[in-house]
C-alpha cells in the first residue's frame, strides 16, 4: 500500500494562520476586517509618520509592480544593527477568509525588493526578502515580538479588547509575527 502523500506546505501553513486567527478572533475588537480597512488605517497615520515616525514604526517605500511609482505603508519596524525587521500582518478577520492573503507593498517588494524606510534616526535605503532560515526567523521572531515602545499600548489598544498590558502588547506581536509574512531589510543595500 502506498503511503499518503504529505500535505503541500502552503497547506499546512495557511490551516495554521487560520487556527491562530481563530484562536485570537475573540481576543480582537473588529477594527480592520479586510485589507481595505488596512488601507485606511495605513493612509490616516501616513501624514503623521513621514513628519516623525513614533519608535518602532516606519514608513516603507516600495516600487509599484504595475506601475513603477512610489507607494508608502505605515509599519512596525524593529532595527538591529544593520537589518530591520518588519512583518505583513494578517488581522484575525482577514486570516480566516483569506489565511494566505499578501499586501500589495509585499507583492511590490517580491517584484523588486529595493526599498526605503522611513524610521527614527532616518531614512534608510536597504535590500528586501521574506525570511524562511529557521536562525533568522528566531532572531527576528525575539526582536519583533519582545521589543515593546509607548506607541505599541496604543497600537494594542486599537486592536485587542480590554486595558493594554506590556504582556498583551508582546501577544499581540506574536501573533502578528506567527501568522503574518516576517521580512528583513537589509540597509545600506
Amino acid at each position: 500500500m502506498k503511503a499518503a502523500d504529505p500535505q503541500p506546505a502552503g497547506t499546512v501553513r495557511s490551516e495554521s494562520v487560520r487556527a491562530a486567527a481563530q484562536e485570537h478572533a475573540s481576543k480582537h475588537r473588529r477594527l480592520i476586517r479586510s485589507t481595505r480597512d488596512g488601507k485606511w488605517l495605513s493612509a490616516a497615520m501616513l501624514p503623521f509618520f513621514l513628519l516623525r515616525p513614533p519608535s518602532g514604526f516606519g514608513v516603507i517605500e516600495t516600487t509599484g509592480r504595475k506601475t513603477g511609482k512610489v507607494r508608502r505603508k505605515c509599519v512596525r519596524v524593529i532595527r538591529r544593527g544593520e537589518v530591520a525587521y518588519i512583518v505583513q500582518l494578517r488581522p484575525p478577520q482577514v486570516a480566516l477568509r483569506n489565511p494566505a492573503a499578501l499586501s500589495g507593498w509585499l507583492l511590490n517588494i517580491r517584484a523588486n525588493p529595493n526599498v526605503r524606510l522611513r524610521m527614527r534616526g532616518g531614512r534608510f535605503s536597504g535590500v528586501a526578502r521574506e525570511l524562511s532560515d529557521p536562525a533568522e526567523l528566531a532572531e527576528a521572531r525575539e526582536a519583533f515580538c519582545e521589543t515593546v515602545h509607548l506607541f505599541d499600548y496604543g497600537e494594542c489598544d486599537a486592536h485587542l479588547r480590554g486595558l493594554p498590558t506590556r504582556a498583551k502588547v508582546k501577544d499581540l506581536h506574536r501573533y502578528w509575527f506567527d501568522t503574518g509574512v516576517p521580512l528583513v531589510v537589509e540597509l545600506g543595500g
